[in-house]
């Protein structure tokens, strides 16, 4: 039996803010980031229901900014190996 994973607040604002992008569906933006296409549709009516006060979390602010960041950081670090990989693939001339 699996374990049940809890995300923060931010997290879930993140997804949902991803949704509200032209052309992307609840479903992809669910796939791409690793949940359930039915808990991000749930969090989004819940977000919308509760007009800004859903997801208050009980950690501080300074816990979720650097949870962001964190986030962020890695993201960001994917996108540096993924050009760096993309930059060596170029100079050898392998297209």
């Amino acid at each position: 039996m699996s374990k049940r994973r809890k995300f923060s607040a931010e997290f879930k604002r993140e997804a949902i803010e991803l949704t509200r992008q032209p052309g992307v569906s609840c479903r992809q933006v669910a796939l791409e980031i690793g949940i359930n296409p039915n808990l991000l549709t749930r969090w989004k009516r819940e977000a919308e229901e509760a007009k800004g006060k859903a997801f208050g979390g009980s950690g501080s602010p300074r816990d979720e900014e650097i949870a962001r960041l964190k986030r962020e950081l890695a993201r960001v670090k994917k996108e540096r190996d993924f050009l760096r990989e993309a930059a060596t693939f170029f100079a050898k001339g392998s297209f």
